[in-house]
């Protein structure tokens, strides 16, 4: 199958070295990256057979917004485009309202496994109707580890609401993972934590691929001294937790994962004053999920 790919970064780059590797042509255009096929999105679709494809996988907001603008201009009736990067869900109408005026189909796909996902796959999670779906089923085949790893979520907006809350569940257990070692650190019990981190990865409950980059990240520094201690956010879990609220479900471990980074990137003496403050607040409690970066 043939597909055009806008957005060469860490993953649609690795995205479009695994189509190829599936067999599949792909055209790609960046603005910037050396390994682009084309120099304009204008030449990029003068390279597509019809019915075309065309993936985004450009950063969200105004760089996509502008890509989908002008593609609706270069493309025609049938062809379908493929937006797979972390755009916010309520974006997603609104850009498939706009494209169907031109007889343009729109997906909307939510992409999981990082700068691993050339060789382990992707987990693909799509939005849109079954007809749009249906034509670029194939690529999401491709990207996907297994029939298991691939989902048709529902209707436009759904692959981007699924990786959303995905991304939620992410910060929240990357807080326990960053919990569980600082209070191990802490302990006079146990002398090597990186060593029993590693015997966690096989046959408990908490065995994960984050498990795995944690036990990875001590090898390589097995006191992270590298790291800052500062952790920004992509905006997933904010909207996350903005639906917990709109919808009244309680999210305590989101939300608390989603403030502690709020709090990494706190001067050490506002941090404090915050923390004392809140203690004061909730009689003394101890609020340790908002001083973990």
């Amino acid at each position: 199958m043939q597909v055009g790919i806008v957005g060469l970064g860490r993953m649609g780059g690795n995205m479009a070295a695994r189509w190829r590797a599936s067999g599949h042509e792909v055209v790609g255009y960046s603005r910037t990256s050396p390994d682009r096929d084309v120099a304009s999105l204008e030449e990029l679709a003068g390279k597509l057979a019809a019915p075309k494809v065309v993936w985004l996988m450009l950063p969200a907001g105004e760089p996509t917004r502008e890509a989908l603008r002008q593609l609706a201009g270069l493309l025609s009736a049938g062809d379908v485009i493929v937006e797979g990067g972390n755009s916010r869900f309520s974006d997603d109408a609104e850009h498939a309202r706009m494209l169907a005026e031109h007889g343009i189909g729109y997906v909307d796909c939510g992409v999981s496994g990082g700068i691993w996902g050339r060789e382990n796959g992707y987990a693909v999670m799509c939005g849109g109707a079954d007809e749009h779906v249906r034509k670029v089923w194939p690529l999401l085949e491709s990207l996907a580890p297994g029939e298991d790893g691939l989902c048709h979520a529902g209707p436009v907006g759904a692959g981007h609401y699924a990786k959303m809350v995905h991304n939620g569940i992410e910060y929240g257990m990357m807080q326990a993972l960053a919990e569980g070692y600082e209070l191990l650190e802490a302990s006079e019990y146990v002398p090597d934590v990186p060593k029993l981190l590693a015997s966690w990865r096989h046959g408990t409950v908490v065995r994960s691929w984050l498990l795995d980059l944690l036990v990875r990240a001590l090898d390589d520094d097995p006191r992270l001294s590298r790291l800052s201690g500062r952790v920004d956010d992509s905006g997933e879990g904010r909207w996350t937790v903005e639906e917990a609220v709109r919808l009244a479900v309680p999210a305590p471990a989101m939300t608390a994962a989603l403030y502690a980074r709020f709090a990494s990137r706190e001067p050490d003496a506002a941090a404090l004053r915050a923390l004392a403050a809140m203690r004061q607040q909730f009689g003394g409690h101890a609020v340790h999920a908002a001083a973990v970066g």
